[in-house]
């Protein structure tokens, strides 16, 4: 048997004017630990990290000068990952010089799994879309190019509210932050799961989201307005969903009354306030679940008053399992 040590995978950051320094760094970083790892353990790095550019020069979204980029490659041996980032602003321009030499670049490009694999974060989905890489495939991006990208290709089976998606070799991610939980996923597939949980730990991500979980947290979904009454009401929803709640009660912190209240809910948020309610509940014992929280404590802490309040509202907006089940903690 061949205990020769696995080839490192070549990763290929492709940067950019102005590429979200978040989307790159982030990934790049749990990169770099998941080496450092390996080798306190006596063994070989798995990833050797490169930046690239149409130019030698890219300005950061943040306004730091990049400098001494490579170019973008024309040669491959060995296993590889292309890594595409977005870009700042509510539509991505593809026009550019630069822009179309990336998008050429990647017209070019051959994806196989195991051997040449595509990641995009958030916006560079767009890139990949306009290069036809995501034809035929299942991909995401940011909710806000969702959209954009069902225009940008037809054929891309566009998946909304995902942290990520996989489709190998294309694999997307939804937007910023979303890039390191799509790369831990991928060096638990490399490098086992309990490195991957090693990396975030380092990292202080405090949950690894996977290809299932929603984009949007529950508590942050629902808050998509200017109503600062309604908002007021969804911030002590939030701190303290175990709190006795009902429409009277939260109709007195937005200081109206709960017809009102009511009526604010479903024109300002799209949903009726104790669905919103149930829904904080069930995120708030999903993370107590998570926690290793039994059942019973999870309920109480979250705000439902037995068990089967909590295994009720479970079925009734249709998450996998129960509440008992391994799939409700999520690593």
């Amino acid at each position: 048997m061949d205990d020769a040590p696995a080839q490192p995978i070549r990763v290929v950051f492709a940067l950019l004017d102005h590429s979200l320094v978040l989307d790159w760094a982030g990934p790049a970083e749990a990169l770099r630990i998941a080496n450092q790892l390996l080798r306190s353990r006596g063994e070989p790095e798995r990833f050797a990290i490169e930046f690239c550019s149409p130019s030698p020069r890219t300005v950061s979204s943040v306004g730091v000068q990049l400098s001494g980029l490579a170019p973008l490659p024309t040669r491959w041996s060995g296993p590889a990952w292309v890594v595409l980032v977005g870009l700042p602003g509510r539509t991505i321009p593809v026009d550019g010089d630069a822009t179309r030499q990336l998008i050429h670049w990647l017209r070019g490009l051959r994806f196989e799994t195991g051997r040449l694999e595509l990641l995009s974060i958030c916006a560079g989905a767009l890139l990949a879309a306009h290069a036809g890489a995501l034809s035929g495939r299942r991909a995401t991006t940011h909710h806000h190019h969702l959209q954009e990208l069902r225009e940008a290709d037809a054929r891309c089976d566009v998946v909304a509210n995902r942290v990520f998606v996989l489709d190998p070799p294309i694999y997307s991610s939804a937007g910023v932050t979303t890039g390191i939980d799509l790369v831990l996923h991928r060096i638990g597939e490399v490098c086992g799961a309990a490195l991957a949980a090693q990396v975030a730990q380092t990292m202080v991500v405090a949950q690894r989201r996977g290809p299932h979980d929603p984009e949007l947290s529950p508590f942050l979904a629902y808050r998509n307005h200017l109503h600062a009454a309604l908002h007021r009401v969804q911030d002590a929803v939030s701190e303290k969903p175990d709190h006795d709640w009902s429409v009277p009660r939260m109709a007195e912190v937005a200081h109206t009354s709960p017809r009102h209240l009511t009526r604010l809910f479903v024109e300002h948020a799209g949903v009726a306030p104790l669905a919103y309610l149930r829904r904080l509940r069930l995120a708030s014992a999903q993370l107590a679940l998570q926690a290793g929280a039994s059942v019973t404590r999870a309920a109480e802490v979250s705000g439902f008053g037995s068990d089967t309040q909590l295994r009720r509202a479970w079925r009734q907006f249709g998450l996998d399992g129960s509440p008992s089940a391994p799939s409700a903690a999520r690593g």
